[in-house]
């Protein structure tokens, strides 16, 4: 999942976006509504973080202008300003939950995982299951059983992904956008590392789901354990 993380205090983007790529989240940062405006403009994001006490705007009038964009990503408030007045505000100007700083971390990442599990994320549960596969979002970890299966933060995140789209068919770049942050190299063969150490550890475990490639049109998770594609 990749998340856009609208703050101007350094200390503070330091802080979250650390929290956030540790919960294997793919992470852009800017500081301004015009970076982030721009930055809407050329990624998906599955989810925005947004400080609404911005340098060059307010970032009410910013959610505002994300909500009639036609952007649907959840948008969650963090900041200091915390009257029920800002709140109200804010939640009227689109958001889709608030939280008042100074705040636990702990918070924060729940409240994220709520927010990913409704509608727009394609599943609504906290725990994904597929085939002999299970993946539980709040610990971050996929079982075989009663097994774990052992996995890197990329390789988690990568897996969620290819879960909560199952059986559809996943392009390089719609991986890159979002299991990856802006300074993913577009030239690199990192995806296909993963993707194979993926599957492997797929395949090491478990007989369904299996991650197949679709040659000229990107990957699929599939609960059917045909043969894969080479």
């Amino acid at each position: 999942m990749r998340i856009l993380l609208v703050e101007p205090e350094p200390r503070n983007t330091k802080l979250i976006r650390r929290a956030l790529k540790a919960s294997a989240y793919a992470v852009d940062c800017c500081k301004d509504t015009d970076d982030a405006l721009y930055r809407l403009e050329i990624n998906d994001y599955d989810l925005i973080v947004l400080e609404i006490q911005l340098p060059n705007k307010d970032g009410v009038d910013l959610c505002e202008e994300i909500r009639s964009s036609g952007i649907t990503s959840p948008i969650l408030i963090l900041t200091a300003k915390g009257s029920v007045d800002d709140r109200i505000r804010g939640l009227d100007a689109g958001a889709d939950d608030y939280l008042v700083k100074p705040f636990e971390v702990g918070e924060l990442l729940a409240r994220i995982r709520a927010l990913l599990r409704r509608p727009r994320s394609g599943m609504h549960s906290p725990r994904l299951l597929i085939g002999e596969l299970a993946i539980d979002t709040k610990s971050r970890k996929a079982m075989a059983g009663e097994k774990e299966i052992v996995l890197t933060n990329k390789e988690y995140a990568l897996l969620e992904y290819f879960a909560r789209n199952s059986e559809r068919v996943i392009g390089r770049e719609e991986i890159s956008e979002h299991v990856w942050d802006e300074n993913f190299d577009p030239f690199s063969n990192l995806i296909e590392v993963y993707i194979n150490r993926l599957r492997r550890k797929l395949r090491e475990n478990i007989s369904s789901p299996v991650l197949k490639t679709r040659r000229g049109s990107g990957y699929v998770l599939e609960t059917t354990a045909e043969s894969m594609i080479k």
